[in-house]
Order: structure tokens, then sequence, then C-alpha cells
């Protein structure tokens, strides 16, 4: 396979209409096409039409996979959700940056990850990372600043630029900003060192606080609200709720008051942290290989005092093995012959090991094979 592309949509907000399917069945035959969703891979061709376009007229999000490195991650949001001037100002570079297309703004991740062994055909990266773009309208701008520090390791920003204000809750990242986080291929230890200044997460208004603030609305417009919920497939509704609640009850934005850090300090504190890890593994598999060579050690020792005791029985079966004249059966003989001058190195006896092969070479001398394997093993 010389190249292959994998493109995937998913609609939210709102299911696909009959036309709307037409429609983009008539860009592709082959592609899989449902009330929410979009999906086609391409060994050869390619999708015959601008996905970014589609994305803006159909779908919420959109992941695109190909197999010489390139990954992107789109999502489209409502304009009204959402506050594009501090979105803008978190993203503002190439790789991940936000742009307004009509009523949306959309959010854009790429990136160019070295391939690996492990084939990836891209169809489990929409489950996974989907879910960031509810987190979004709800305020987690968590997988923002994830997205900027994409930005920094692809050199878009000087050295003195000033990081965004960091989000709760980066040292407690979840399942689909792990996965965010390996999709994009954003370097660990320049993650573990940003969190460093991160708060913990908050937990969200509680069920009671909730149920408060819902009875203090006017019946007709709990009325209006529950007609809403009933009739739109996704869950804007709720969004549109739960922001009005956070700006009724002045709940503040998640992020912690520090000192804002400059591109060049996460780079040096992210490499001092990688030195640092790669000094603690060699230590530790300095001391696995001393603990390995102790019990390898101690072991063998135990196997030569049982040896001992059975010395002349193991030369009986070394002449056996050669007298089979077989390959497996030789290999079978040099192994008892290495732990035989082992244990004869082990009680002062070297001379009489050597003395006995001796005599064993001159009455094998015929045997070249099996003389070849002794000088192999050193014996």
């Amino acid at each position: 396979m010389s190249e292959y592309q994998y493109y995937d949509f998913k609609a939210i907000d709102h299911a696909l209409t009959k036309t709307e399917m037409v429609a983009l069945r008539a860009i592709s035959t082959r592609a899989v096409i449902t009330t929410t969703s979009f999906t086609n891979h391409y060994e050869w061709g390619d999708l015959k039409a601008a996905p970014l376009k589609l994305l803006e007229k159909y779908f919420d999000a959109f992941v695109y996979v190909a197999n010489w490195g390139t990954r992107e991650f789109h999502l489209r949001l409502p304009q009204e959700l959402v506050d594009f001037k501090q979105l803008k100002s978190i993203l503002p570079g190439k790789a991940a940056h936000v742009r307004s297309a009509g009523k949306f703004v959309i959010v854009s991740f790429e990136s160019e990850v070295e391939s690996d062994d492990d084939w990836d055909d891209g169809t489990g990266w929409m489950r996974s990372l989907v879910s960031l773009r509810s987190d979004l309208l709800r305020g987690d701008l968590r997988c923002l600043y994830l997205g900027w520090l994409h930005s920094v390791e692809c050199h878009e920003f000087s050295e003195d630029t000033l990081e965004p204000p960091v989000p709760a809750g980066l040292r407690e990242l979840s399942a689909p900003l792990d996965s965010f986080i390996e999709f994009l291929g954003i370097d660990g230890d320049l993650v573990e060192v940003a969190a460093s200044a991160s708060a913990p997460l908050k937990e969200g208004p509680s069920q009671k606080e909730l149920a408060t603030w819902v009875r203090g609305l006017p019946a007709n417009e709990k009325e209006n609200l529950l007609i809403d919920f009933l009739s739109e497939s996704g869950e804007r509704s709720r969004l549109e709720l739960l922001q009005r609640f956070q700006r009724e009850n002045a709940v503040a934005a998640s992020h912690s008051v520090i000192e804002r850090r400059t591109v060049k300090d996460l780079l040096t504190a992210a490499r001092v942290r990688a030195d640092e890890r790669a000094k603690q593994l060699s230590a530790k598999r300095a001391a696995d290989a001393a603990r390995k060579k102790a019990k390898d050690e101690a072991d063998r020792t135990v196997y030569l005092e049982g040896l001992a005791k059975r010395e002349k029985v193991v030369w009986k079966q070394v002449e056996a093995y050669i007298q089979k004249r077989q390959p497996k059966d030789y290999e079978r003989a040099v192994i008892l012959l290495v732990d035989l001058y082992d244990l004869a190195v082990r009680q002062g006896d070297e001379t009489g090991f050597q003395l006995t092969m001796e005599e064993l070479r001159q009455t094998h001398a015929a045997k070249g094979a099996f003389l070849r394997r002794l000088a192999k093993a050193n014996l």
C-alpha cells in the first residue's frame, strides 16, 4: 500500500437530513454514511471534496489520518456558545488554531507524527477524542492549552512568548485528553512541566445548587426549556442552560493565578526533566541488572553444588551424548562440559579437568563436528 487516508466526520448537535445524506452520497459512493456520520478511507484516491468545507456545512467534528504521519482533529462550535476572542488568544499559531466560519468557530489541531511499527488505520480516534467538544463548550479549556504546547513544540513562538492562563486539572487528565496528547504526539515531559502550575480540577455545580436555581425559573420558561430538550438531538440546550447558570451564579473561570512562564522556561524545564528521568531509568536498569546477576550467580552456585554430588554420572552422560554422533547431542555434551569446567574452577581442579578433556579429545579425534564445538566453547 503506497498511501492510506482516513476521513471521519461526526454530527453531534443535529442529525443529517435525507437531503444532506444524498448530497454526501454524491461525493462518495463507497463512504459509510449515517444520520450522524460520514467515514471513508482511500488507498489510492482522495476525497472528492474539501473536508473542512464539509465540516463547516454538515458536521461538528472531523478526524483525518494519513499513513505518512499527518493527523488532524477539527471541531465546529456554535459561535454564541464560546468566547471566540478567548479561544483565539490561546491558539494564535498554525499547528493549533481557531477561526471563525459564519455562525461557527472552527478549532483545528494538526500534527506530523513519526511513523512506527504499529499500523494506525484511524478508526478509533473519533471515539476517543470527540467528547473534548463537550468539554470545550462547558468551559474546560485544557485541550486548548495542550494544543498551545503542541505549537510550542512546532517552534511557532519566540522563546520569550508567555504561556496562556494555565487551566485547572492538567495533573488529572481524562482519557480523552490522554488520547489527544497521543494523537498529536505532544512530549510527555513538556506536559508534566506545564501541569506543575495547574490547580486541582474544581467540581461542577452540585445537584442541589442546580435544583434550587431551576426551581426559581418562571414556569413558562421551564416549559420552553423542556420542549427544547425534547426537540434537539444533541446536547446544545443542556450546554446553553449550564452556561446561563454559570453566568448568573458568577462561576469563576477555572485556572490558576500564577506568574506566567515563557516558552524558554517550559522547554528548559522539560529538557531537565527528561534528562533526570533518563538518569533514573539508567540507574534502575543498572540496579535490575545487578540484582539479576547476583541471583544468577546464586542459582549457579546451588546448581554446581548439586553437580559435585553426581560428577561421575555427568561425565558418563557426556560420553553417551558424544557416541550418538548427532549435532543436538554434541551440543548437549558441550553444555555439560561447560558446567563441569565451572565446577573444576570452583574446586580448584582445573588441571584434572584439562587432563580428562585431553583424553576425551584423543578418544574422539575423528569427530570433527564435536571438536569444532569444543573450540567454539573455549574448551
